[in-house]
């Protein structure tokens, strides 16, 4: 087993949990100034991770995934994470098709944000020279915007297929029968080279802009 790696992804867990908790966090937000006090009524408009949290989705895979990635990376690819979804009730938005759509975009969107924040602070590190600091927030920064385009995929239930159901006007009993088979879909598209790699494009282009415009 590589330490380093298995190092290096434990430390990339303990970026993913705050990251994870905040996206959460912001489709929680979202539907609560929508008109739907579902998620509010539950108490996840916190930024208590325990809140945002599944078991297996957030502890137990993703922790697989990194014991996988230090000892047979090519079995990592086969795991995959995901935080406990904010509940939504469609009947309560004032404008469910719109709404809907704000409500899904607010989790990718407070990740694009949170970088942001993320490369000011390794602003603030590299005029302390910092190389640390600088490093650490380069690292949360690019982990953070995967977590938003990864989540925009339009395959349920990621964010993405909400936005698409909203667009063509899916039935919710379609679209929670394609549900069923959406953790497949997920897992075979992260499989394809392609598709990986468009996701890794969107994300490391989008982390070099937010970069030049703070010149870090």
């Amino acid at each position: 087993m590589d330490t380093r790696a298995l190092l290096d992804g434990l430390m990339a867990y303990c970026g993913f949990i705050p990251l994870l908790t905040l996206h959460e966090f912001g489709h929680a937000w979202m539907a609560w100034k929508c008109g739907d006090d579902t998620a509010r009524l539950l108490g996840r408009i916190t930024v208590n991770p325990l809140a945002h949290m599944e078991f297996i989705g957030t502890v137990v895979l993703p922790l697989v995934a990194i014991f996988l990635s230090a000892s047979s990376p090519e079995l990592a690819g086969l795991i995959i994470g995901w935080g406990k979804p904010v509940p939504v009730n469609p009947n309560n938005l004032r404008n469910p098709r719109l709404d809907g759509t704000l409500v899904a975009l607010a989790g990718p969107a407070m990740n694009v944000l949170l970088a942001i924040g993320i490369i000011a602070l390794a602003k603030v590190g590299d005029l302390a020279s910092s190389a640390a600091m600088v490093s650490i927030c380069r690292t949360l920064a690019l982990q953070s915007l995967f977590l938003c385009f990864f989540n925009l995929l339009p395959v349920p239930p990621l964010d993405g297929s909400h936005v698409v159901k909203n667009l063509i006007g899916m039935s919710y009993e379609t679209y929670w029968k394609i549900s069923q088979f959406g953790l497949f879909i997920v897992i075979a598209l992260m499989q394809i080279p392609q598709v990986r790699g468009a996701i890794t494009f969107v994300t490391v282009l989008t982390w070099v802009l937010i970069r030049t415009a703070f010149r870090v």
